[in-house]
């Protein structure tokens, strides 16, 4: 570097929106991770210049207004029946790149049949997969992914094997499947982590488009009203409990294959 200028810092470094996110405020809570995954996947399609040619399928939840934000074409699913969808969508019009956006009550608990047999078929989509380990819409109940001890609405003493059940590693259980290429669980609570997010999100699209199967890709995230946190503590909750039960990788990738 000869000068001055040249020299990167805070100062000068301008941060540019990616075309595809309008702007319309967000509702999201401050401190929520769907902005920045949101961030992501506008970025991720802008970059393999398919802003054309993408179809986005939301469903109900914190994840439902994602079409607000991002100007690609979307489809509106009923509650847990995004991959159903996606499904017709990528068969219909396979040149398109076709994923699903959905929350951990969308999708491990009222849509895990259409989310396991969706991966187990191999349909050439990728869900990404926000997993907050509670239900942040409608008032912060237990999830299926919500760690044992951890109080909610609905288990206010804490969840308890013996009586609700164990926490659902939706993730481990698409990495079985032999219809998916590509699983991945990353998150997005510092600048290292959101690369990994991104380079993710990139494989998993870029798999799709090359009919190699299906991806999911699980972000484990924080929900800082749900867990009656600030977004620094709900940070430090999630790293120090939610990633040893669901820790950060490549779970599969078959994509060089």
């Amino acid at each position: 570097m000869d000068t001055e200028k040249d020299i990167i810092s805070p100062e000068n470094i301008v941060y540019q929106k990616p075309t595809l996110m309008n702007d319309t405020s967000m509702h999201y809570c401050p401190g929520c991770s769907h902005g920045v995954v949101h961030k992501l996947v506008a970025e991720v399609i802008e970059d393999m210049g398919m802003s054309e040619k993408t179809v986005g399928v939301s469903p109900v939840g914190c994840a439902v207004f994602a079409y607000r934000y991002l100007d690609i074409d979307w489809q509106e699913a009923p509650h847990g029946r995004a991959p159903a969808l996606a499904t017709a969508i990528k068969r219909l019009w396979p040149d398109r790149l076709v994923f699903t956006y959905q929350g951990d009550g969308d999708l491990a608990c009222i849509g895990t049949a259409e989310t396991i047999h969706a991966l187990n078929r191999g349909e050439n989509i990728t869900i990404v997969f926000i997993n907050n380990a509670i239900y942040g819409m409608t008032g912060g109940q237990m999830a299926p992914t919500t760690l044992l001890g951890q109080k909610t609405a609905t288990c206010p003493f804490g969840r308890e094997p013996d009586l609700h059940g164990y926490p659902l590693n939706i993730t481990e259980l698409a990495a079985h499947l032999e219809g998916t290429c590509y699983v991945s669980r990353q998150s997005v609570e510092t600048v290292a982590a959101i690369r990994k997010a991104k380079a993710a999100i990139r494989k998993a699209f870029e798999a799709s488009m090359q009919g190699k199967g299906s991806s999911l890709v699980e972000i484990v995230s924080t929900c800082n009203s749900g867990w009656k946190l600030s977004p620094q503590e709900a940070n430090e909750w999630m790293t120090e409990n939610m990633f040893k039960k669901y820790p950060k990788g490549d779970l599969k990738d078959t994509t060089a294959q």
